[in-house]
């Protein structure tokens, strides 16, 4: 686990915003005259004086990490406050207080919507704190989400390779095998419509996921020429994904109603949704809201386009960022990289569900099966280790990521509603997309 060729964080493949691009980024998202990251001098804690830092966060069980924390540091008390994580709500409550002028001094913050606090001057910059010393300890692609230019803005926690989960006594009993393919997928989605049941739900208000989707068909939503972004949300790739499921949905072999709610948990317990492309982190919340259904699921690796492909992609992934007003910005980057890589608080993090790691040592392999007797006795992790192998970092996520994902839930629903094609979602959240990037006062263009 201590090799930096590790499948655990795939960083055999290029990283995300490495040599010329991390500038062409930093500069692209400073273009609008302003700084990209806030805070000024930062506020030195005096010998023995106690402090508390507030800590915005929706990952389960961080708060038995935090007191570990506060037992061991008395000086410096972290106080959890949990924010929703349904929607974007986390960050639009965070973005209001940073408008505020009352943000918390640290927040879970996922990779995809960081350039987008940057634009607000919210998150501090890092690097003259000597955030760069603990770069090793982090898996490069992952360390590299944070840094745009020479700034270094939050330190990983986690990331969520992406696989699928499947009711495997369900599956076996119906004859049904698990896709290898996305024809396989349809396929089975086909057999299983004919016991009455549907494979799974197109959650038309989950543009994370959609994007992790794209993403494994070769999308690339963001790029930068200069100090211009070029948006090609309306690419071939995606144009691919948008078709297939509009294809499944029309054809009524999935569901349209929103994961990760009450309605949909209770489709995993009674077998009526028997199945989720999901990420690693996904075990525990089956686990958690699905609890009759121990033992009966297993993990697969994601369907591939091609027979024989490896094509992967990250959904979601989280670093720990402080924001810009942090009263004592040094102790809260010691905490964030303290939670990150301490393996007693990476243990109870894992053990609470949070993904897989981004630090590269300190935790046994065999931890992250945190929930194998749920997945019966099957040892998954290796499922999504050899998926974070594969996952192609040459992705990049741009500004307003965040407001991207809620423009694709509006315009998803509405062709839902209406019968419009999603394809003419993506035509249209890509020019909203564009007008957004110039609103912001950013250089934006659209691909073609």
């Amino acid at each position: 686990m201590t090799s930096t060729d590790s499948p655990r964080g795939g960083v055999r493949r290029r990283t995300v915003l490495g040599g010329a691009a991390a500038a062409a980024a930093g500069a692209a998202l400073t273009g609008c005259g302003g700084d990209a990251g806030g805070g000024g001098a930062p506020r030195e804690r005096k010998k023995g004086q106690r402090i508390t830092l507030t800590f915005w966060s929706w990952v389960p069980g961080i708060d038995r990490p935090v007191d570990l924390w506060n037992r061991r540091n008395p000086e410096v008390r972290v106080k959890v406050e949990k924010v929703s994580a349904v929607n974007g709500e986390q960050y639009a409550k965070m973005h209001a207080a940073i408008k505020a002028g009352n943000p918390p001094d640290l927040g879970q913050i996922e990779f995809p919507v960081i350039p987008g606090f940057l634009l607000d001057g919210g998150l501090r910059d890092l690097a003259p704190l000597g955030a760069a010393r603990h770069r090793d300890k982090f898996f490069a692609w992952q360390w590299r989400q944070a840094v745009f230019g020479s700034g270094i803005y939050a330190v990983p926690q986690a990331s969520g390779p992406m696989g699928l989960f499947v009711r495997q006594d369900l599956f076996d009993r119906w004859g049904i095998q698990v896709p290898r393919t996305w024809d396989d997928y349809e396929t089975a989605a086909k057999e299983i419509r004919r016991h009455g049941a549907w494979i799974e739900t197109f959650a038309p208000t989950n543009g994370n996921r959609f994007a992790g989707l794209a993403w494994q068909a070769g999308a690339r939503w963001y790029a930068t020429h200069g100090d211009t972004w070029i948006v090609h949300l309306d690419d071939a790739p995606t144009r691919r994904v948008a078709d297939y499921w509009e294809a499944l949905v029309r054809r009524k072999l999935v569901l349209t109603v929103p994961d990760r709610r009450d309605a949909w948990y209770k489709d995993l317990q009674t077998g009526a949704v028997p199945a989720w492309v999901g990420a690693s982190w996904g075990d525990a919340l089956l686990a958690g809201n699905a609890p009759g259904t121990k033992g009966k699921w297993r993990a697969a690796p994601l369907p591939q386009w091609r027979p024989g492909g490896r094509a992967y992609a990250n959904w979601g992934g989280s670093t720990t960022a402080v924001f810009a007003k942090a009263g004592y910005p040094r102790d809260a980057l010691d905490f964030a990289v303290w939670l990150n890589t301490d393996p007693q608080s990476v243990a109870l993090l894992i053990k609470g569900g949070y993904g897989f790691p981004s630090v590269k040592a300190g935790y046994p392999a065999a931890a992250l099966d945190a929930d194998k007797d749920f997945f019966g006795g099957q040892p998954y992790s290796r499922v999504f280790a050899d998926a974070g192998a594969h996952v192609d970092t040459s992705w990049q996520w741009g500004p307003g990521v965040d407001t991207l994902f809620q423009r694709l839930g509006d315009a998803f629903t509405d062709a839902l509603a209406d019968g419009g094609s999603f394809r003419s979602v993506l035509t249209k959240v890509q020019a909203q997309t564009v007008a957004d990037l110039r609103d912001k006062g950013l250089k934006a263009e659209s691909g073609t």
